[in-house]
């Protein structure tokens, strides 16, 4: 079984050395992440048509390779999938992120991107993040004071537990499969549950300030400010994660909705090209 392992925090983060020992006992374990910060990335790959980034050899202790990318974590995960880094991988597994990856952050987590872009290539994916610390201002944000109170081997014990199952009876179809793992002792951790993915995140993007700068007219930073959530469904991955559950929910393809809403736009185009085939 050969893993790949990767992130969004850069490949110096806390959280991925904690998750490549916990997966270095399921297999041959291939580390392959951003060489940087790419938190909120997506499923970018950035614009290879001008700008094919750069690799470096790295290592840690318990895995069998590694490498940074000077990329997003898709792009890693294309790149592995490609085969610049050895045989593709049998599956790909993505944290530890410091922060939960709940509610709509799912469309924008680059540790979840990982995991769609995995299934691109037919191959499934596990994100494994943990929740912010209580008290922390921003959910999913690696600041320093946040990164200091992370349990991390609680999320790597979970993340072993779930993954060692995955690998024992890989599914049928590639999956994405969103792990969020309470912040707290795993004594303390209440249990388990199969979450809806809710609306809104542990905490969103209430406002944002254009702030000037006192040498440049036409230059500003931006002031934003963070609102955390204050009443969620328990059945949602936010309110799962908060009742100190650890939250599993599988992210679906994006497909094709039919609506009954639209048919002015569809008539417009009715008008330009005649009615549709089929």
């Amino acid at each position: 079984m050969r893993l790949l392992v990767t992130n969004d925090d850069g490949i110096d983060a806390p959280g991925i050395a904690h998750l490549v020992d916990a997966m270095a006992p399921l297999g041959e374990v291939v580390v392959v992440a951003p060489d940087r910060e790419f938190s909120g990335a997506s499923q970018s790959v950035g614009s290879l048509m001008h700008h094919i980034p750069g690799v470096r050899r790295r290592s840690f202790a318990n895995a069998d390779a590694a490498w940074a990318v000077a990329g997003p974590p898709a792009l890693c995960v294309y790149f592995a999938h490609l085969g610049l880094f050895g045989p593709p991988p049998d599956l790909v597994v993505a944290g530890i992120n410091p922060g939960a990856n709940v509610g709509r952050s799912v469309y924008h987590s680059g540790t979840l991107g990982a995991c769609i872009a995995a299934r691109n290539f037919g191959t499934s994916g596990i994100a494994i993040s943990q929740a912010a610390p209580a008290g922390a201002a921003v959910e999913g944000q690696a600041f320093t004071d946040v990164l200091a109170m992370q349990k991390w081997p609680v999320a790597a014990a979970v993340a072993e537990r779930f993954v060692r199952a995955v690998v024992d009876d890989l599914p049928g179809e590639p999956v994405v499969a969103n792990v969020n793992v309470p912040n707290v002792e795993l004594a303390e951790i209440e249990g388990w549950r199969l979450a809806d993915v809710a609306v809104l995140p542990s905490a969103s993007m209430a406002d944002a300030v254009l702030v000037p700068r006192a040498d440049d007219p036409d230059a500003f930073d931006v002031d934003v400010v963070w609102q955390r959530a204050t009443e969620v469904p328990p059945s949602t991955d936010v309110g799962t994660v908060w009742s100190r559950h650890v939250s599993v929910s599988y992210i679906t393809r994006l497909m094709h909705h039919p609506r009954t809403d639209l048919t002015a736009a569809e008539a417009a185009l009715d008008g330009l090209f005649g009615k549709p085939a089929g």
